[in-house]
C-alpha cells in the first residue's frame, strides 16, 4: 500500500514481460486501419512505440498536455472547471490531423481528463480519434459512461510500469557518476 496525492492506494509495479503481454491484449483488439500516432507524453510514449512497431504506422505525433491538479477539498464547480481548461504545452497542427483515423495512446485513463480533451481538439480538428490505454481505472473516471476505445486491463491499483522504476539522474550507470 502506498500513498497518492494524500491518498492510500495500493500499488502493483509491472515488468517488461507484463508490458508485452498487455500489448499483446490490444493488438487483437484494433478494428480499424489508423493513418496517424497521436502519443500523448510522457506515459503514451513506450506504449506508443510499441504500437507504432506492431500496427507499422510511421505517422507519429506527440501531444503534451497540463491541467492543474484535482483535490478532494475542492467543490463540484471548481473540478468542473478544472476539467474544462487543459493547457496545450504542444499538440500538432490541425492540417496533419484533418481526414485521419487517430490512434490516441496513453499509458492509463484515471479520471480520464487528458485523454478526452486530446480526443475532443482532435475531432475538432477534423480528425477521427480512437482512444487507447494500457489501463483503465473505471472507478476515477470522470466522464460518466466514456470509456476508452481501446485497453489492455480494468485497474483501480495505482500502476508503476517498468520504465518508470529507478527513473532519474541518480539511477544514471554512467562511468564517473556515483
Amino acid at each position: 500500500m502506498g500513498r497518492v496525492r494524500g491518498m492510500a492506494v495500493n500499488r502493483k509495479t509491472l515488468s517488461w514481460f507484463d508490458f508485452d503481454q498487455l500489448i499483446d491484449k490490444l493488438i487483437p483488439q484494433f478494428d480499424v486501419e489508423f493513418d496517424v500516432l497521436l502519443i500523448i507524453t510522457r506515459g503514451g510514449i513506450v506504449p506508443g512505440g510499441a504500437l507504432a512497431e506492431a500496427l507499422d504506422l510511421n505517422i507519429i505525433l506527440t501531444a503534451s498536455v497540463d491541467f492543474p491538479p484535482i483535490t478532494m477539498e475542492m467543490n463540484e464547480s471548481e473540478r468542473a472547471r478544472l476539467q474544462a481548461f487543459p493547457k496545450f504545452v504542444q499538440f500538432p497542427e490541425n492540417e496533419l490531423l484533418l481526414g485521419q483515423k487517430i490512434l490516441v495512446v496513453d499509458d492509463v485513463w484515471g479520471s480520464g481528463r487528458t485523454i478526452t480533451a486530446v480526443q475532443d481538439r482532435v475531432r475538432s480538428a477534423g480528425g477521427v480519434p480512437f482512444t487507447c490505454v494500457l489501463h483503465f481505472n473505471p472507478h476515477r473516471n470522470l466522464f460518466g459512461s466514456s470509456r476508452p476505445d481501446y485497453y489492455a486491463d480494468l485497474t483501480s491499483t495505482y500502476i508503476i510500469y517498468p520504465w518508470e522504476v529507478q527513473r532519474g539522474p541518480r539511477y544514471a550507470i554512467l562511468p564517473g557518476i556515483p
